[in-house]
Order: C-alpha cells, then structure tokens, then sequence
C-alpha cells in the first residue's frame, strides 16, 4: 500500500502540521459561519442556505464518525468493510434519484426532449468522471488501496497526501448537496444531504483508522478526519453559486456532481471495500445503504 520512496516519520516530527491542520480547520468553520451569516441576512437566498445547512450536517457527521477513534475503538475488518459499503450504496442511491433522475427532469423542464436530455445528463456524467479523473492524476496523494500516486508525490510528506485523497473524495458530496438545493426541490435536496450524513459517520470513522493504521497520531487522525468533512459545505456552497449563474447549467451540475461520485465508488470505495475478503460484507453495506438512501429519498422527495 506504501510506496517506498517516502519515509514515514512518526507523527511527533510533524507539529507544523498540526498547526496547519488546526489553522485550516478553523478558516473552514469560519467560511462557512460567514456564508450562513450573509445568506441569513440576505433572506432571499434559500438555496445557499440549505446548502450550507446540508454540508454543514454532513460535516458534523464526519466528525462524529471520528468518536470510536478517540475512544481507541477499532472495528473488526469486515465491520470496516461494511462500512465502506454502506457507504458505496449510500452514494450510488443517490446519484441514481437525487441527482441523475432529477437531472433528466430539468432538462426536460428546460425543452429538451427525451434524446437530447438524456443525452446531455450523459455527457454531464462523464464530464463529471472525467474531470475528477483528471485531477486525481493530476494532483500528488495517496489511495488507501494503491498507496502513493501523483508525478510530484515524492516532494510531498505522505500526511499531505491523505489530506489531498480525502478532499478529492468528498469533492463530489458536496457539490451533489449544493447542486441539488440549487435546483429547488427542497424536500429532495434534504434527503440527499440526510443520506450523505449518515455515509459520513462510517466514513469519518474509515478515514480516521486508516491513519491511525499507518502510524499517525490519534489528534492528527481525527484532526484530518474533521478536515475532509469541512470540504463538503464549501464545496456545496461553490455548487449552489455556480448553477445560480444560469438555469441552463442545473442539468448539467446534477449530471456531472452524479459522474463524479460514480467515478470515487468505482475508483476507490469498492476496491477498497473488497481488498481484505470480506466481499460478502462490503455487498451486504452496499445493499442496505442503497435502500436505506431510495427509502430516504422517495419517502422525503
């Protein structure tokens, strides 16, 4: 899993670090009070609102995936990989009813017909793939299946790299809250912020251990754990602003926040998922958390 061009120094060796990590987190929580506050003020701004609201949710589940950590609590292996299914099915439920079907509906909304909105959420979907598979070649960090991947990887130090892994993953959670908030059905937008909440927990729980695996302290852990959550409000925040720009871009920000989800569990989620055996568990996850999520999603939207 590791590469051997970098050397692991023990966490104690890294107190800039931590100064960073504590430093980011707190320009993280302060961003997005101030959002909260001016889309507060401004009372015309809904959307943005429950953007916030639904990434901040998100945000605080990860967080509070990250308690068994803390407790020094380690699940058994094939309760690790359940999880990641769980999971794996959360977020392939809601690209499916909270973000490819309405997707097809705005586009219709828009006058497109049943060719031409089908084939715009298509290419959304692989623009959105192809975009994140662009910068996870692009940018140096580190797969918890694959270790180190990048073309500077051996400039950075290897935490920096689970950082970079870590944002990129939950990237498209966020933009998937924004976009679908953005797009006004509310009671949809609100189901598909719960399920992504709820994946979060075993999700911050998954990161944090995955650290602590590799010899990293229990606060820088958990520290880069909160971190990896903070990314989701913001990141539905810039989805909200950028289909704001023009209505014609809703179909396409659904279809694309869709691709790009489908691109982190197929790329990293069920590999991963899969790695020790315990396939049996990771499929169980998968199926309860993809009902769990249509349940959520056509009882709420």
């Amino acid at each position: 899993m590791v590469s051997t061009v970098l050397q692991d120094d023990p966490p104690s060796a890294h107190p800039q670090f931590s100064r960073w990590l504590v430093m980011a987190i707190a320009t993280g929580v302060l961003l997005i009070m101030a959002a909260g506050t001016y889309a507060a003020v401004q009372g015309d701004m809904p959307a943005l609102l429950g953007a916030i609201l639904g990434g901040s949710a998100a945000a605080m589940a990860t967080a509070v995936g990250t308690l068994p950590v803390l407790l020094a609590w380690q699940p058994p292996q094939r309760v690790h990989d359940a999880m990641l299914g769980f999971g794996a099915g959360v977020m392939l439920a809601a690209c499916a009813f909270s973000l490819i079907v309405p997707g097809l509906e705005a586009a219709a909304n828009l006058g497109a017909g049943p060719w031409a909105a089908s084939g715009t959420v298509a290419a959304g979907i692989l623009l959105g793939a192809a975009v994140l598979l662009f910068i996870d070649r692009l940018l140096p960090h580190e797969h918890f299946v694959k270790g180190v991947e990048g073309s500077r990887s051996r400039l950075v130090k290897r935490v920096w790299l689970f950082v970079i892994a870590i944002a990129l993953h939950n990237v498209p959670e966020g933009l998937a809250i924004g976009v679908s908030f953005a797009g006004g059905d509310f009671d949809m937008a609100s189901a598909l912020a719960i399920g992504i909440s709820l994946q979060d927990i075993p999700e911050g729980l998954v990161v944090a251990l995955a650290m602590r695996t590799v010899g990293y302290s229990r606060g820088v852990s958990v520290g880069v754990a909160i971190f990896s959550g903070l990314v989701e409000p913001i990141m539905a925040m810039l989805g909200v602003l950028v289909v704001g720009v023009s209505a014609a871009l809703l179909p396409w920000g659904l279809a694309a926040a869709a691709g790009a989800m489908l691109f982190v569990i197929s790329h990293e989620i069920i590999p991963e998922s899969h790695r020790q055996g315990h396939e049996s568990w990771a499929t169980g996850g998968l199926m309860v958390g993809f009902v769990l999520m249509m349940l959520l999603d056509t009882a709420l939207g």
